[in-house]
C-alpha cells in the first residue's frame, strides 16, 4: 500500500444466512481510504452501509460471513489474519462508534471503567492516565460534569450523553481509523452540532481516518471528504463531496438528493371548549431530590399531534413518563378525557392503562428478540381484549394488515429477521393492539433512513385519520415536526419556553431558544457547519466542544 493509503478493500463479498441458505448481501464492493480522510457511506436501509463498515474491521455480525475479497489495513489483510492479530488492532488502531449506545454499553459497569479498558489492555495508558484523558474527552464533547459523569452507570445518563461517551471511548487510544455508524442519530440538533464539530476536530488534529455511515445527507455533507452511495449491497457511485452534492451522475443518487417533502395539510384550530384527550396541568417532577420538570402544562386533543421538542435533558421524555405513570409528579395533575388519573401506573386500572400506549425510539431493544411477531403483538391483544387462540391470531393478522405488512409472511418471524423500518412498524402494531386513544411516539423515526422514516410518518398519519388517535410526538428532528405536527411545545431545562400551532412556531419572531433550535438544523452545504460556528463566534472547530454554540 502507498504511504497515504490506510485501508484498501477489493472485491468484498458478504453473505447472510437465511432459511439455512447463504445469500449474498454485499456484491464485490471496492473501497480506498487515505490517512486522515473521511469517507461517507450513504444509502437507504438494507444498502449494506453498516455491514461494509464492520467488514472494514475484519468483522461480521452473527449470521454473516465474508465470502470473498481482501481487506487490507496498513498492509494487513483483516479477512485472513489470525484472531489474535486482529484483536490487537481493534480498539487500539481501529475503533467503532455504534448507533445505539444504550445497547452497546455494559449496564453492570461504570462508564469510565468501560472507557479505560482498551487503553489499559493495549498498554497505551495507565488506569489513572486513562481516567484523566477520559475527562478531557468528555469536556471536548461537552458532556455535563465531565469530571464525574464517567463514574455513573449507563442507565444514569441520557441517550444523547451516552452516545457522546461512546464517541469518547472510541477515541481513547487515538486510533488510525474510526468507523462512525450513525453516531449523532440520538442527538438533538444543538448537541449534534457540537459533537460533529468535536469529531471533525479530533479527526483533523490526530490525522484519524474515518468511515462515516449515515442516512442524514446534510450531516454527511459536513463530515465527509468523499461520498460513496450504496444500494442493496452494490456501489452506485462515488466522488468528492462537493461534486456529489452538485452533480450526481446516477438517477438513484439524484433521488436521494431530492427534497422529500411529506407534510400533512393544516387542520382547523381546536375548539377551545372541547375536552382534550390528555391534559398536563402544572406538572413538576423529580428524580430523587433532583427536580427535573417545573410547572409543565399542555393539552393534546383527539386526532391531533403535539410535537414536544428540545435538547437532550430538556424534559421531553420525563413528561412522557409522568403521563404514563412511570414517574409520579411531585405536584400537578394528568387527566384523560377530563378525568384525573392516579399519579402512579400501579394505581391505574386496566382501562386507564389501555388508553395510553407508547412506541419506542429503538425498536432493536424494544422488541423481545426471542418472541415471534405473533406473540409480541398478541400479548397486549390477550391482556387488554381477552382474546386467545384463533381469535387472538386473527386480531394480530388484522393489526399487521393495518401497518401494511403481510400477515402470512411476518407472523412467524423473529425481530432479527426484520429491517429497522419493519421493526418499528411492529412497535406501532403492538401499541395499537390495546386499542388506545393516545400514543406517545418517542423519537420513532430518528434511527431510520429518510425513505423509511417517510413511510412510518405516512403510516402514523393514516392511522390517526382512521382511528382518531391523539399523538405526543417526542423528537429532536424539526423536519419531522414540520411534516406531522399540529401544535408544537418547546422545552428547555424542564420548562415549557414556547408553544403554539405549527404554522406560528416556524415563523419569526421566536423565543431565543426556539431560534437556536431552528438555526441548528444542518443544510446540504459542505460549508454550513464551518459558517455556523463562525457566526456564533467559534473561531476554530476545536473550541466548539467547550463553547455553548
Amino acid at each position: 500500500m502507498s504511504d497515504d493509503l490506510l485501508l484498501k478493500i477489493r472485491g468484498l463479498r458478504i453473505e447472510g444466512r437465511s432459511d439455512e441458505k447463504w445469500n449474498e448481501i454485499v456484491h464485490g464492493v471496492d473501497l480506498d481510504l487515505k490517512r486522515g480522510e473521511v469517507l461517507g457511506l450513504i444509502g437507504e436501509s438494507g444498502a449494506g452501509k453498516s455491514t461494509i463498515g464492520l467488514a472494514a474491521m475484519g468483522f461480521t455480525r452473527d449470521g454473516c460471513r465474508i465470502s470473498a475479497g481482501a481487506i487490507e489495513f496498513d498492509g494487513v489483510n483483516l479477512a485472513k489474519v489470525s484472531r489474535d492479530r486482529r484483536r490487537a488492532l481493534l480498539g487500539k488502531r481501529i475503533a467503532y462508534v455504534a448507533q445505539s449506545a444504550a445497547a452497546s454499553f455494559n449496564p453492570a459497569h461504570r462508564i469510565i471503567d468501560q472507557h479505560t479498558e482498551a487503553p489499559v489492555q493495549h498498554g497505551v495508558r495507565s488506569k489513572s492516565d486513562s481516567e484523566a484523558d477520559a475527562m478531557e474527552l468528555y469536556r471536548r464533547l461537552r458532556l455535563p460534569n465531565p469530571d464525574e459523569i464517567g463514574f455513573r452507570y449507563p442507565h444514569q445518563v441520557s441517550g444523547g450523553q451516552l452516545q457522546r461517551a461512546m464517541t469518547a471511548m472510541a477515541m481513547s487510544c487515538r486510533p488510525d481509523l474510526i468507523i462512525f455508524d450513525e453516531p449523532t442519530t440520538a442527538l438533538d440538533v444543538t448537541t449534534q452540532i457540537e459533537v460533529l464539530a468535536a469529531i471533525r476536530d479530533i479527526v483533523e488534529q490526530f490525522g484519524t481516518a474515518a468511515i462515516y455511515i449515515t442516512h442524514d445527507l446534510a450531516v454527511v455533507a459536513q463530515m465527509a471528504d468523499r461520498i460513496k452511495v450504496l444500494l442493496k449491497g452494490d456501489e452506485v457511485e462515488e466522488n468528492d463531496t462537493r461534486t456529489m452534492l452538485t452533480s450526481p451522475r446516477e438517477d438513484y443518487t439524484k433521488s436521494l438528493w431530492a427534497v422529500r417533502s411529506f407534510e400533512r395539510p393544516a387542520k382547523p384550530a381546536v375548539i377551545k371548549a372541547s375536552v382534550p384527550v390528555v391534559r398536563v396541568q402544572n406538572v413538576s417532577a423529580a428524580y430523587g431530590k433532583v427536580p427535573v420538570l417545573h410547572d409543565v402544562s399542555f393539552d393534546i386533543h383527539k386526532g391531533r399531534t403535539v410535537a414536544v421538542v428540545g435538547e437532550s435533558g430538556s424534559g421531553k421524555s420525563t413528561a412522557a413518563r409522568c403521563i404514563t405513570g412511570l414517574l409520579p409528579p411531585t405536584r400537578g395533575s394528568i387527566a384523560f378525557n377530563g378525568e384525573d388519573l392516579p399519579p402512579s401506573y400501579k394505581r391505574r386500572n386496566k382501562e386507564q392503562l389501555r388508553t395510553a400506549q407508547m412506541i419506542y425510539q429503538m425498536a432493536d431493544t424494544a422488541l423481545n428478540p426471542r418472541q415471534k411477531i405473533k406473540d409480541i403483538i398478541g400479548r397486549p391483544v390477550e391482556f387488554y381484549r381477552g382474546l386467545s387462540g384463533k381469535a387472538r391470531n386473527a386480531r394480530v393478522a388484522e393489526l399487521l394488515e393495518q401497518i401494511e405488512l403481510e400477515p402470512a409472511e411476518y407472523m412467524e418471524r423473529l425481530p432479527s429477521e426484520l429491517s429497522g423500518g419493519q421493526k418499528q412498524r411492529i412497535g406501532i402494531a403492538r401499541a395499537l393492539a390495546a386499542d388506545p386513544e393516545f400514543i406517545i411516539c418517542d423519537e420513532v423515526t430518528s434511527a431510520l433512513d429518510q425513505l423509511v422514516a417517510k413511510g412510518i410518518l405516512k403510516l402514523l398519519a393514516k392511522l390517526q385519520d382512521e382511528l382518531g388517535l391523539a399523538y405526543m410526538f417526542i423528537t429532536h428532528d424539526l423536519a419531522t415536526v414540520k411534516a406531522i405536527a399540529d401544535e408544537v411545545v418547546v422545552m428547555k431545562d424542564g420548562r415549557v419556553v414556547e408553544m403554539g400551532p405549527k404554522a406560528e412556531m416556524f415563523q419569526p419572531p421566536h423565543h431565543a431558544y426556539t431560534d437556536l433550535l431552528l438555526s441548528s438544523v444542518p443544510e446540504m452545504d459542505p460549508d454550513w457547519l464551518t459558517n455556523l460556528l463562525a457566526e456564533r463566534g467559534v473561531d476554530n472547530i476545536g473550541d466548539a466542544a467547550s463553547a455553548k454554540i
